[in-house]
């Protein structure tokens, strides 16, 4: 009769599934309990076992510990926990409830092969679980165990010869694959005309996404003109901004429409569920948007001057009406041609009237002359007492 069992609980609890369970460990705990009646049973588990069953089963789990229903390995066992196991079963000459065959512990117990040492179970259906006899699985370790008489390292598996060659190159393309720039052959006439046919024309552009009902956006539009106050409440934060609800209508307050100057998140000034009081900035017809803002920032924004932008459209609409009155007014054109003419004619007068200045000066030259000859006829006449000389003679000729 087994005296005393020893429960590898990681390997029950792992028994058909991928991660162990706590809820199978007890029913086989229980399954055994009734089998052998009259022995003692302890359950071991490996240090990893709480951190990989399921979150709902760690409190139990962990008050199992606490009631040493469950035994854990000190830390840094060797063999996820197989060497305390086996310690444990040496020491108590007990058997091990478990499916492993510990190939890597056969040189150092023996023991593993004598007939009860090691005892396997599976769950049945309809049935439960089942309990037999059985004898550890030989195999490279267990022979490298047994050869050096102690504990070894598992191998890991080693790949097939044909599984280390390099990947084959396929000779034909597999089935429904489009092939390769490279793989494709140049048409032929008579080909040219049904390759193109078969060229995949351009996907078409994505519908843009509509904020609004066509209904009940021209309605708002109707009844709130820029610069109108509203009550919204905010719904969900966006990339540059938040997205707030008018009841039906969606409206969107940008950062810049925010505070001044631009907040980095909206999150500074807003929540979700705030309910608040903004200003209607404009509209974006194309998705039917509504544009929103704090009324203090928004106001200032209506009262801004017009962008130079706009200043070049007004002069550029009155630059054509001038063009538009003077086709409607062609007889003015002539008049002020006229005018025109009559201005340029004016300069040549005067350069004619110039360039006969320049004769005007010839005048002075002819006073001048006359000048001489006053000059001479001025010396002539002083000159002309000189011709007293001869009354002198007559005066002599008295005396």
């Amino acid at each position: 009769m087994t005296k005393h069992i020893i429960v590898d609980g990681s390997n029950i609890a792992t028994e058909g599934r991928t991660e162990p369970s706590l809820a199978q460990l007890d029913e086989a705990v229980q399954a055994l309990m009734d089998e052998y009646k009259s022995a003692k049973i302890s359950v071991i588990v490996d240090a990893t076992f709480g951190h990989r069953i399921a979150k709902k089963e760690r409190a139990e789990f962990e008050t199992a510990i606490a009631n040493n229903e469950l035994v854990a390995p000190p830390a840094g066992a060797v063999g996820r926990g197989d060497a305390f196991i086996l310690a444990i079963a040496d020491k108590a000459n007990a058997s091990i409830l478990s499916n492993d065959s510990y190939q890597e512990f056969h040189g150092k117990y023996k023991w593993l092969f004598d007939e009860g040492r090691l005892i396997g179970g599976k769950p049945v259906p309809l049935v439960g679980w089942v309990f037999v006899e059985r004898l550890p699985v030989r195999g490279p370790t267990s022979r490298r165990s047994v050869r050096t008489g102690k504990v070894v390292q598992k191998e890991s598996p080693m790949a097939s010869p044909e599984a280390s060659k390099p990947m084959p190159i396929p000779k034909t393309p597999p089935p429904n694959a489009r092939g390769t720039r490279s793989q494709k052959v140049a048409p032929t006439r008579k080909s040219a005309a049904p390759m193109k046919a078969a060229q995949p024309q351009k996907a078409a552009k994505a519908p843009v996404e509509m904020a609004n009902d066509l209904g009940p956006f021209l309605e708002f539009v109707e009844k709130h003109p820029a610069g109108t106050k509203v009550k919204a409440v905010v719904h969900s934060y966006a990339a540059n901004g938040i997205t707030v609800r008018m009841g039906d209508i969606a409206g969107y307050v940008p950062l810049r429409n925010m505070a001044s100057p631009m907040p980095r998140s909206a999150r500074d000034l807003f929540k979700i569920g705030d309910a608040v009081t903004l200003m209607v900035s404009g509209y974006t017809p194309a998705r039917r948007s509504v544009d929103l803002g704090v009324p203090e920032v928004v106001a200032e924004l209506i009262k801004a001057p017009a962008p130079k932008k706009t200043a070049k459209k007004s002069v550029a609409k009155a630059t054509s009406e001038k063009v538009v009155a003077a086709k409607a007014a062609p007889a003015k054109k002539t008049a002020v041609a006229k005018t025109t003419t009559a201005k340029k004619v004016a300069p040549a007068k005067k350069v004619v009237a110039a360039k006969a200045a320049p004769a005007k000066k010839v005048a002075p030259a002819k006073a001048s002359v006359v000048k001489k000859s006053v000059a001479k006829k001025v010396l002539a006449k002083k000159a002309v007492p000189a011709k007293k000389a001869p009354a002198k003679n007559a005066v002599s000729k008295k005396k």
